[in-house]
């Protein structure tokens, strides 16, 4: 089950002239550092990211999780460029990315094939 958002987001203000990120990006829940400005690049690839507030299910009935499109992303070249991030298990060859302080997510995901993490620009805060 998925949801889209139709809106597209002016980014524009927090991407430098080389594509990175111009301030420190934070959870919007605990307001932890995530990543300083300058780590990480624009990428606008399109990904299904699971909502962070799923309803309850059966438990006869098949996982269907609720999520949703999202299309900008910072990518991270190296997972040991955040300042702090939380992974989860692997789920169908990638790993779900929180804020490791509130645990709360997902804010992006880590591909293991290619060794590369995307923040959704939607699930954090910009300061």
């Amino acid at each position: 089950m998925a949801s889209e958002n139709t809106t597209p987001a002016d980014y524009s203000a927090l991407i430098d002239e080389d594509g990175k990120n111009k301030t420190n990006v934070k959870c919007v829940h605990c307001g932890s550092l995530i990543l300083k400005p300058a780590n990480s690049d624009f990428d606008s690839t399109e990904f299904q990211l699971p909502m962070a507030k799923q309803k309850r299910q059966p438990v006869d009935k098949e996982e269907q999780f609720t999520s949703e499109t999202l299309k900008d992303f910072w990518m991270v070249k190296d997972m040991y460029t955040f300042e702090n991030i939380g992974f989860s298990n692997t789920v169908d060859n990638r790993k779900y990315l929180t804020c490791a302080d509130c645990e709360l997510g997902p804010i992006g995901y880590h591909d293991l094939e290619t060794k590369k993490s995307y923040i959704a620009l939607a699930r954090v805060q910009h300061v």
